[in-house]
Order: C-alpha cells, then structure tokens, then sequence
C-alpha cells in the first residue's frame, strides 16, 4: 500500500465439494525496479494456479464413472507434475506479454532478465472432499485451523529468508523450489476448519511469529462467535491497519467453516487489495479505519 503501485494480487473460489472445490490464492509481486512488471506477473500467478488448481480438482474427483486415482499417484502430481505444469505456463504467459508490448525500440533482453521484470511469490490451496493440498513459492504464509482449534503454517520454511530475498517464479528452474503440503480428508468434519493464505505483509506486521499466530486464532474465534459478515466487514481495516506496520502490501483470502455437516462449506472471507478483489464474496480491500484486531492484539507495537 505504501508503493506506486499496489503488486498483490488474489482470488479465492469454490466450495470445497466434489463438482466446486474450494481454491485459493495469493501472489506478491516483489515491486523493484528490477520488477517493473510485477504487478502483471502477481497476476498471472493467481490467475494460472486457478486453472491448475481447477485441473487437478477435477483429478481428485472425476465425473460420471471414471475411476479416481489413488492418493498416491494424486500425491505424486501435486509434488511434482503441478509446480512444473504452474511454472511453464507462468513463464510462456509472461513471455508472451512482454514479446506483445515491449517497444522495438528497447534493447534486446535476455530470457532470463524478462522473465525477471514480472518476478512473484505464490501461494495457493486447493480443498477437495478427498484431499487438501497446498503450494508456495517464496515468503507469503499459509495457514491452518484443524477441526480441535489448533494452529499451523504447515508450509513455513525450515530458515527463514534474509532481508527482502525471497524465492521466485522468476527464479531458474523455479518447480524445484516449490513447498507443497498434502492432507487427506479421512472425513467431511476432519476438513480444516480455516484455511488462510496471505502475503507477508500481513506477516511482518507484527513483532514475532507467535504474534501472527494469535491474530489467526483471533481470527477463527472470531467468525465462530460473530460469523463471517461480521469478520467481513471489518477484515479489510485490520488489513489496513498491518500495512501500516509493515509497510508493505497486504492481501489475505480466507475460507472458514464449523460443525460437522456431512460436506463442510466453506465461506469465503476474502480482503485483497482492491485488484484482487474479483474473487466470488471478496471484500474491496482494506480501508481506512481503527478497529480492533481479533480478541487479542499481539503486534506488540506501540500506536
């Protein structure tokens, strides 16, 4: 929020049945001048892993009397058909928009420096009544709520990276780098019960780990005791107000459900930045305002 030009980008879908898995995504252009293209490139990520994640959705749950693939195989494509399938397509994408704009004037560029102009992280979920897996390329977090209430960031590195150097779809041989985390669902009520992805702005908001934490249970407290129009409304000032301590752009796309139905629904409570907001219940992106974050506030800053 504090650059030119916003570089996030976001989306989330679905319901998480069988015919409308729940997807979703978020993408973090990284905004340099080494980047100049970043914001195109954050959205093709999004854009991309939504196809993706709508193919191997449909893997997980074929139609009419197709026979499912089993678990394995299903493991072994989201760890390494998919990362190289998402990459590929990036790179012909962001290829193919430099070759359609780029002035003939301009010095001839090597692959490598254009596929460097459009540079982003990634980060993206995909929830199947079979199976909940999940991807990352670079800073940004994914986390989850379990049926018991517990939280995790399942997809978190084992060092976290120096300064402002993150992986990236721009990186050479990028599909080696992705992190991928893959769940059965042994039963509709196992489902997690939050599932979040957010740019690291979010996360380097506050003072430690343990803080973020605390705002994604404040954050799962809070819809089970309000519900999800109430959280909706006010999420996109607590996002504001996260960028204002960051200093950077802050996108969060989320999908909550609670109880034991015989298929769990998710609710979208997505709050982008407002280019991202295009995903089906997405708020605009955040505002000003001082609203409170979740029960307690553990940015640990002083206002």
């Amino acid at each position: 929020m504090n650059k030119s030009r916003n570089q996030d980008y976001g989306e989330v879908a679905g319901r998480g049945t069988a015919e409308d898995p729940l997807i979703m995504a978020v993408a973090d252009g990284h905004g340099s001048a080494a980047h100049a293209r970043s914001h195109l490139g954050s959205r093709y990520a999004v854009d991309l892993f939504v196809q993706e994640a709508r193919r191997f959705g449909a893997l997980a749950q074929p139609r009419g009397d197709e026979r499912q693939p089993s678990l394995a195989w299903l493991m072994h494509y989201a760890e390494h058909a998919f990362p190289r399938q998402l990459v590929n397509a990036w790179r012909t994408k962001v290829l193919g928009n430099w070759e359609r704009t780029s002035s003939h004037e301009e010095p001839e560029l090597s692959e490598e420096h254009k596929l460097l102009l459009y540079g982003s992280t990634l980060v993206g979920a995909v929830l199947t009544p079979r199976v909940f897996a999940a991807w990352q390329l670079g800073d940004g977090e994914l986390t989850v709520v379990d049926d018991a209430g517990r939280v995790a960031v399942p997809l978190a590195p084992a060092e976290a990276d120096l300064g402002d150097e993150t992986e990236s779809l721009c990186t050479p041989e990028a599909w080696l780098r992705v992190r991928t985390y893959w769940a059965p669902v042994t039963a509709p009520w196992r489902a997690p019960r939050l599932i979040a992805v957010s740019t690291d702005g979010l996360s380097k908001s506050f003072a430690s780990d343990g803080g973020f934490l605390q705002f994604m249970a404040g954050l799962d407290e809070r819809l089970a005791k309000e519900g999800t129009a109430t959280v909706r409304a006010v999420l996109p000032q607590w996002l504001a107000r996260a960028s204002q301590h960051s200093g950077d752009d802050t996108t969060l796309v989320a999908a909550w459900h609670q109880g034991a139905a015989p298929t769990p629904v998710p609710t979208p409570v997505a709050a982008p930045e407002p280019e991202a907001a295009n995903g089906p219940g997405m708020a605009t992106g955040p505002g000003p305002g001082t609203d409170p974050a979740p029960p307690t506030d553990p940015h640990g800053r002083d206002e």
